[in-house]
């Protein structure tokens, strides 16, 4: 497929006017896309919490506007100057800069390096590839650094943060390897919702954020996996058994923790932070097979949504208001 540089491509375009910032869907230049060896024409994106930053206009995210945001793209290969990669092939692009400085997802194309990309595995769509996307890459992530160490036997698996993207696909990758979970949640009234995922009981975030506040807490979990920081990550921390796991992805919470290091050398729990962002491609690769092979849970689709790019601006604002639940999936027709 050959691309005329003076054509255009259509983009969800968020500018800087008058100190505010402005979203629309706009028809922008071939030419303005980033260098790189890959030109792909994306099918699906999906929504994450750093894209509703930079749709707002986040100066932590994205330095620069006008700005296409979209840190998960799945899609076919137009054209290659990579000998990894050859035209017609489906591939996954999901965090490094996409969508934070680089032009991303939420277009009809993206142009990267090919040290960004995964090949589309074997046994997922392009759709349930989306439905992952950066949260299931990094619920993939969470989960194998925690069976690395904690086994099905060894007790309850804390989730925070559960109805959200990381969260929600955590439980489900969980109680598709047979572990036991308690899934936290601010949301009382989304109780069946995450029992129906996989959880084995629901606590509600306001209970446990106000347990007392002592050096450590009764150990009645064997690891934990954390997606929101602040005093959620220092009561499971608190709570974890000796040589538990607990693994951190996410500071919605706050960046801070209060702790004193008796949960480490007294109880030799190790705290394992996950970044999704740079994770070394040998790696991804791995957690991409396991999401499309062992891992992979049934009814993934139950877990998602999916929208238009006219409904992208009003699902970007739930979710910075925390109200979106699930997968959001984008379909870039």
């Amino acid at each position: 497929m050959m691309i005329n540089t003076k054509s255009t491509y259509k983009a969800f375009r968020v500018e800087e006017e008058n100190e505010k910032f402005v979203s629309a869907i706009k028809e922008i230049p071939f030419e303005e896309l980033a260098e790189g060896e890959l030109l792909i024409k994306v099918n699906y994106s999906s929504l994450n919490y750093k894209d509703a930053l930079s749709a707002s206009g986040n100066k932590g995210v994205t330095r620069n506007f006008p700005h296409t945001p979209g840190i998960d793209a799945v899609g076919t290969v137009v054209s290659s100057t990579s000998e990894k990669f050859k035209k017609d092939e489906e591939v996954i692009v999901t965090s490094y800069d996409l969508g934070m400085n680089t032009n991303g997802g939420f277009a009809e194309y993206v142009k990267v390096p090919a040290s960004w990309v995964v090949k589309l595995p074997e046994n997922l769509s392009m759709k349930e590839a989306m439905i992952f996307g950066t949260a299931g890459l990094t619920a993939g992530m969470s989960v194998l650094r925690l069976t690395e160490t904690v086994k099905p036997t060894d007790g309850t698996i804390v989730v925070s943060g559960a109805t959200g993207g990381v969260g929600s696909v955590s439980v489900m990758i969980l109680n598709k390897l047979g572990y036991k979970v308690a899934a936290i949640t601010g949301k009382k009234a989304e109780k069946q919702y995450l029992l129906d995922l996989g959880a084995d009981e629901v606590i509600l975030r306001s209970d446990f954020e106000e347990l007392k506040n002592r050096p450590l807490l009764k150990p009645i979990f064997a690891g934990g996996i954390d997606t929101v920081g602040g005093v959620i990550l220092e009561n499971i921390i608190k709570s974890v058994n000796p040589l538990g796991v607990v693994t951190a992805c996410g500071n919605a919470a706050s960046i801070k923790l209060d702790l004193t290091v008796f949960p480490f050398i007294l109880r030799g729990v190790s705290l394992i932070g996950i970044d999704s962002q740079n994770y070394p491609m040998k790696y991804r690769a791995q957690v991409w097979n396991k999401l499309a092979k062992e891992w992979k849970v049934k009814n993934l689709e139950a877990n998602s949504t999916t929208i238009s790019l006219n409904e992208l601006s009003e699902k970007l604002n739930l979710m910075l208001k925390g109200q979106l639940k699930g997968r959001t999936i984008l379909e870039i027709v």
